[in-house]
Formats: C-alpha cells, sequence, structure tokens
C-alpha cells in the first residue's frame, strides 16, 4: 500500500470519528438552543480557530487561491449541507442520520454518470438499488408517519456528495486549510443570517464549552476529510468513511439509549455493503483502464 493511501485512511477514518462526536455534542446542546444559534456560536468558534491555525503556518498570504470558483461553490454547498443535516440530526437517532448520510457515495456515483458522463455496468446499478433499498429501511417511511426529518437526512446526504464531487475539482495549488476555513466561514455567515429571524436563548458555561468542544472536533473534521479526498485513491481510502457509523451508534446508545430496530440495522448493513461494493467495482474499473493505457 502506497504511503498516500496509508495517509489517506487516518484521515478519512479521523475525519469521520470527529464529525460524529461533533454531531453528538451539537445535538445535546440543542435540547436547550435554538439550531440557528448553536450553529453560529460554533461556527464563530471553528473559523477563529482555522485562523489562527492558517496564521501560525502562514496559509492566510495564500487567500487570493481560494477565488477560484470550485472553492466558494463548495463552500455554500456544504454550509447548506451541514444546516439540512444538523436539523435532521436533532429530531432523530444519531445512529439513524449518520447511516442515512452513508448513502452519500451512491449519489456521488450518480454525479459521476450525469456530469462526468462515466458509464456504469448492470452490477454496479444492482449495487446503487441495493444501497437505496437499505436507506428505505432506515428511513421506513409510513403511510400517516413519515419522518420528514429522515428525508431532510437524505437531502443533506446529496448535498455531502456534491461537496465531494466539488473537493476534486479545487485546484492542487489550493491549501487544504484554506478550503475548510472558507466553509467555515461560510457556515458562520449563512447562520448568522438565519439567527437573526430567531430569539436567541441564554447560555451557560456548559454550553459553551460543549460548542467549544464540538467546534474543535468540526474544525480537525474538516481538515482532515479535505484532506483524505485529496490523498491516495479513494476506492481504497473511501471504506473508512464507515468508520463513523460504529462511533454514532455508540454514542447513540450511551447518551440517547437509542437502539436501532430490525429492519434499520438491515438497512445499516445493505448501506454499507452497496457503499463497498461501488468502491471496490471502482477500483477495478481503474484498475482496468491503467492496463489498457500501458
Amino acid at each position: 500500500m502506497s504511503q498516500h493511501n496509508r495517509r489517506g485512511i487516518v484521515t478519512m477514518t479521523g475525519a469521520m470519528v470527529f464529525f460524529v462526536v461533533n454531531d453528538a455534542l451539537v445535538k445535546w446542546v440543542s435540547a436547550d438552543l435554538s439550531t440557528p444559534q448553536l450553529i453560529f456560536v460554533r461556527g464563530v468558534m471553528t473559523t477563529a480557530l482555522l485562523l489562527a491555525l492558517a496564521g501560525w503556518m502562514g496559509q492566510l498570504q495564500l487567500w487570493r487561491t481560494t477565488l477560484t470558483r470550485s472553492v466558494p461553490a463548495r463552500a455554500v454547498l456544504d454550509s447548506l449541507a451541514s444546516f439540512t443535516y444538523l436539523t435532521a440530526v436533532f429530531h432523530i437517532p444519531l445512529g439513524n442520520a449518520t447511516a442515512i448520510n452513508l448513502a452519500g457515495p451512491l449519489f456521488l456515483t450518480l454525479m459521476a454518470v450525469f456530469f462526468l458522463h462515466e458509464r456504469v455496468t448492470p452490477g454496479r446499478w444492482a449495487l446503487i438499488l441495493l444501497g437505496f433499498a437499505g436507506v428505505l429501511l432506515v428511513v421506513q417511511p409510513r403511510m400517516g408517519d413519515f419522518n420528514a426529518y429522515a428525508l431532510l437526512c437524505l437531502f443533506a446526504a446529496v448535498l455531502h456528495a456534491g461537496r465531494d464531487f466539488l473537493t476534486r475539482l479545487v485546484p492542487a495549488q489550493v491549501p487544504s486549510l484554506l478550503i475548510t476555513l472558507s466553509t467555515a466561514i461560510m457556515v458562520t455567515l449563512l447562520a448568522g443570517v438565519w439567527s437573526l429571524f430567531e430569539p436567541w436563548k441564554p447560555m451557560a458555561t456548559q454550553h459553551l464549552w460543549q460548542l467549544f468542544g464540538a467546534s474543535l472536533c468540526l474544525a480537525a473534521g474538516y481538515h482532515l476529510l479535505t484532506l483524505s479526498m485529496r490523498l491516495g485513491d479513494m476506492s481504497v481510502i473511501g471504506p473508512f468513511r464507515y468508520s463513523g457509523l460504529l462511533v454514532a451508534l455508540v454514542l447513540g446508545y450511551l447518551m440517547w439509549g437509542d437502539v436501532p430496530n430490525t429492519l434499520a440495522w438491515c438497512g445499516i448493513a445493505l448501506v454499507v455493503a452497496a457503499g463497498l461494493g461501488l468502491l471496490q467495482s471502482e477500483r477495478k474499473r481503474r484498475q482496468a483502464l491503467l492496463a489498457r493505457d500501458a
């Protein structure tokens, strides 16, 4: 295994763990604070941390590189994904939300078909359908009892897939840390505007500490994810995206006593199997292309 792939595996796993811990912390705080308020406060803290880190690393002088079209577009898309996903997380079990969000690779494959005109074999189409069947088992829509927040979580998965798609289009000369910083700034600005239309609630010291912890996790997760998307072979690195699911299930049980029902467990297994299958299929496709061109 190449050094780039090993680094990509470590950064992807770390990113997923940090993201889930962040989700758990803000879900806990959401019981006392409004959604735009906590996202704005966390965003201010995250932006301050990233600005300090970028300044310490001497990367702020390269800020003009982020003006390339793909960076602002990625920041907007990631911001919208954050708002929709967190809103869903506040209303459904953490493990279920994480599982639904793992449908991202399925949507990423569809984007490659429609925007890059990639050919998809019948086997890959079968895996895509299998994955979406798994998502339905997790969402479990029922007549008269449809969970709109689960659907919102699914929409967040589409937005996250779009973010990952755009990450690959960002020029290599743009530092990963500045890409992360641009997203944090955009999230903070949009949350600030949103918070103007919601009443603010008093914050206790524990809320500030919890949001500070979330901001540390979010900054680390954003940065590590961006690094992983720009390192090595995604067919090797991608499967480690699912490491966050185990963390989410454990934290969901310890913090809220959430345990997926039988159908949800089956759906989670199908989503993971389909995602891993697609990544393996992509790896074989690339190897075949390299062998043909050799």
